[in-house]
């Protein structure tokens, strides 16, 4: 029963996933130029070294549509996908504190060169504008204020995070007699 919850809420969460890149994409009409160019390819993202004490991450895999968005393709791992991205996860709570901190994860690419220039433009140049979604919702000026706060709020988790990395830097750095 707990396998059965936990793939619907995989499920959920990647179709979730799925259409909040779509909107980001869609939002952008150079990002689905650049990847309507690569309608029909496949890309695929696998966390290496994920720790098998976790639950297993689920199949992150899309298949790129003629409009230049993607397809979630399920639970299907494919054999030899177009472009495929493997992010060392062996640490977890490391990479999610160093991508609090604005820190890209170590990631090797591996196929299509011109897929592969595309995707890394769009992670480059493409960003979600939550404030101009939240405008159409509550109007554009709580919109503003409610962006202002989540920024501050964002800096101030970045600080904490660049300020517990330096402190656990300096005592792995300190021998045992300097403790």
């Amino acid at each position: 029963m707990l396998r059965s919850l936990q793939a619907a809420f995989e499920r959920a969460a990647m179709e979730r996933l799925t259409l909040l890149l779509n909107h980001v994409l869609a939002a952008e009409p150079v990002a689905t130029a650049r990847l309507a160019v690569h309608a029909g390819a496949t890309v695929q993202v696998q966390f290496a070294g994920w720790p098998s004490l976790l639950p297993a991450l689920p199949v992150v895999a899309y298949r790129i549509t003629p409009a230049g968005l993607v397809e979630w393709l399920g639970d299907e791992r494919l054999e030899s996908p177009a472009l495929r991205i493997d992010v060392d996860a062996s640490n977890p709570a490391r990479a999610l504190a160093d991508a609090l901190g604005g820190v890209r994860p170590g990631v090797l690419v591996s196929g299509d060169a011109a897929l592969a220039g595309d995707v890394q433009w769009l992670i480059d140049n493409v960003r979600w504008d939550v404030e101009d979604d939240l405008a159409a919702i509550v109007g554009p000026g709580a919109a503003h204020a409610i962006g202002r706060v989540g920024r501050a709020i964002a800096a101030g988790v970045r600080e904490m995070v660049r300020a517990a990395s330096t402190l656990a830097q300096r005592v792995g750095a300190a021998g045992p007699g300097d403790r």
